[in-house]
């Protein structure tokens, strides 16, 4: 009260709750299971060891670009609504009760679980079939990076299914604006393309920080959390290799067994990021993909654009055509009132006496004179090319 500058929220209600639940946290181990805590950002940062300026952009009420920061003992990864902690043994995960993260969490469970429950079920003779074979495959890979697809894929469906619900708004939209220009058509296509202009620029921000990741292997190789783990826990490298190093992601089966064979003759190397590269690869094209939609879509907007202009620049190309017979028919009926107006001044003169039949000659005169010079007039502008043939 009293205090300059200060500026009261429109609903405080509503910021107190949504500070509330920017504390919540759920947190996923490497066994699968769930737990939803209430921590501030003291407790978040001594359990994953980051600092505050990392851990700032994950916060809801501060509008940070798409980030994928790899840390000494944790990934932070900021994408749209998805806002995590990824450590070799555990992820966290804000706001669990949001409508856009709870698929999320449920994917988490399902893509997470427990790392030997493959490897009893083969020692109890039971026959898994193909699918269970390639979630033994799943399981092999180092923990942080079935997190990090897990993420990816979502944020990639979500936006992808944001693009698809905007084509089908946008395209029919744009059929009825060249259809038919009205303000309400106009209004509509407006809208559309500010939300296509938002969703381009959120899609962007996301390919780009894929790109970065791609051109920078030593970013790339601060991902790899377990690798790090596994290099403090036993200084010596070479044979005694993570068993997990040999494998490449599964991305639903897109990777063949030959690149897995390529990547094993390297797996002593530590500055190796093939394995990631190529899970970053995979959804760096589906999002460029998506780009590409909204590219095109892009481009029929304007081009409907440019064929409404077209058709104004006719519309106002005829008004000016229209004005130019209305002027000279104007000077043309100036010209005969003129001479009306000589005639019908009550001037006495001689001749006006017994010459009666003078006055429908003066008439026809006039009246085909005019004719005439409209002609001419129209005439010069076809010559010219100022009106249409």
């Amino acid at each position: 009260m009293g205090r300059e500058g200060y500026v009261v929220p429109a609903d405080p209600q509503a910021e107190m709750k949504k500070k509330t639940a920017s504390r919540n946290w759920v947190i996923m181990d490497c066994s699968g299971e769930k737990t939803v805590l209430d921590l501030d950002k003291y407790a978040i940062m001594h359990r994953v060891q980051i600092h505050a300026r990392d851990l700032r952009i994950l916060d809801p009420l501060l509008s940070y670009p798409s980030t994928i920061l790899g840390r000494e003992r944790a990934v932070v990864l900021n994408l749209e609504h998805i806002k995590a902690i990824i450590t070799a043994e555990e992820v966290l995960l804000r706001d669990p009760s949001d409508e856009n993260v709870i698929p999320i969490v449920e994917e988490l469970q399902r893509r997470l679980p427990p790392v030997n429950a493959f490897r009893q079920g083969q020692g109890d003779g039971k026959d898994y079939g193909h699918h269970d074979v390639e979630a033994g495959e799943e399981d092999e890979s180092p923990f942080e990076f079935r997190a990090l697809e897990v993420a990816l894929e979502a944020i990639c469906s979500f936006l992808a299914a944001r693009t698809t619900e905007l084509e089908t708004a946008a395209y029919p939209a744009l059929d009825q604006l060249t259809s038919k220009i009205s303000s309400l058509n106009l209004d509509r296509v407006r809208k559309l393309k500010s939300a296509m202009t938002r969703l381009t620029a959120r899609v962007q921000k996301v390919r780009d920080e894929l790109e970065q990741l791609l051109d920078d292997d030593d970013d790339m190789a601060d991902l790899y959390l377990s690798r790090k783990l596994a290099g403090a826990s036993s200084p010596v490298s070479g044979s005694g290799a993570p068993n997990w190093f040999a494998t490449s992601p599964t991305i639903g089966s897109k990777i063949s067994r030959v690149s897995r064979a390529s990547v094993a003759t390297v797996r002593g190397d530590e500055n190796d990021v093939e394995e990631l590269e190529m899970l970053l690869e995979a959804y760096f094209m589906q999002i460029d993909g998506t780009l590409n939609k909204l590219t095109t879509l892009r481009e029929y907007i304007d081009d409907t654009e440019d064929y409404i202009n077209i058709q104004l620049d006719n519309h106002r190309n005829q008004l000016i055509q229209l004005e130019l017979f209305l002027s000279s028919g104007t000077v043309c009926l100036s010209i005969f009132a003129l001479v009306t107006g000589i005639f019908g001044m009550n001037i006495p003169y001689a001749w006006n006496q017994d010459h009666g039949f003078m006055f429908k000659w003066v008439v026809i005169v006039t009246g085909v004179s005019c004719a005439l010079l409209f002609v001419v007039i129209m005439s010069y502008a076809r010559h010219k090319g100022l009106v249409g043939s």
